[in-house]
């Protein structure tokens, strides 16, 4: 994540809807903007919903974890079955068509669930405690991402990983992920990470060494458009759980996970 805007009632009834596919301006039903001149939804009874939402609850470990009953699993059971389907029909005509089909996927809260670190500090962010957080490399999975990493693989599918973790970041990350069986591309060529000392000479525009103005749909849109022009492949579906991770162009197809625990600009 790269300054992240840690503010819950941004985005908490847009995952409570569990829409599966994102729709370019789609707005959240039933619940006031950050621009809105209405009273905010409370706080504590926001934090409450959340936690229904989740089915949160803390395992022998003492680690905050979701519940594989919850209507935020649920909701992730209906965007994995859809995109399954979408998969499999988009993957079979690239190939008929003789092009090279790819997925992207995002990270944090796509493939590696950070519901704990977010219990734990109340919803707010420092760059420390996430650096720490992320590199203990013990976060669960989103449930059902990392089988659908599984299944674009067997389908011929190149699976991309676009996120916004930094590259100081990159060990963890990979053995988190082959932690929860995404075992599938996690080389330098497949993973690509923020690297704001030496950004990739496709980033010109918004990075030069030593120097990073690119905001997240610039980064993650530039890294789509690099996979897409420069390596050859077709972006048949991009997934993430902001819609920073989805704007921009570069994808056939994109899926919005939920996510009510924080907002990324």
């Amino acid at each position: 994540m790269h300054k992240p805007l840690r503010i819950a009632a941004v985005t908490a009834a847009c995952a409570v809807t569990g829409a599966a596919l994102y729709g370019a301006g789609a707005a959240t039903a039933g619940q006031s903007t950050a621009n809105s001149t209405h009273e905010p939804y409370n706080i504590g009874l926001l934090v409450k919903d959340i936690d229904t939402y989740y089915g949160t609850a803390l395992d022998a470990n003492g680690v905050y974890q979701a519940s594989a009953d919850s209507p935020y699993a649920k909701d992730l059971a209906r965007i994995d079955a859809a995109a399954r389907k979408y998969i499999d029909q988009a993957a079979r005509k690239a190939h008929h068509r003789g092009e090279e089909p790819a997925v992207v996927f995002d990270i944090d809260d796509t493939l590696l669930l950070s519901l704990d670190y977010e219990k734990r500090n109340n919803y707010t962010y420092s760059s420390a405690s996430w650096a720490a957080y992320v590199n203990k490399a013990d976060r669960p999975a989103v449930f059902g991402s990392p089988e659908l990493v599984q299944y674009a693989e067997k389908k011929g599918v190149e699976v991309f990983y676009n996120s916004g973790l930094s590259e100081a970041q990159r060990s963890a990350a990979v053995e988190n992920l082959k932690k929860i069986g995404a075992d599938v591309n996690l080389d330098a060529d497949h993973v690509f990470l923020k690297n704001t000392a030496n950004p990739p000479s496709y980033l010109s525009g918004c990075a030069t060494p030593g120097t990073w103005t690119c905001t997240t749909v610039q980064y993650k849109s530039g890294t789509r458009q690099h996979i897409e022009k420069d390596l050859g492949y077709d972006i048949i579906a991009n997934f993430g759980d902001q819609y920073s991770d989805l704007d921009g162009g570069y994808a056939d197809r994109t899926y919005k996970l939920p996510n009510p625990t924080y907002y990324v600009s």
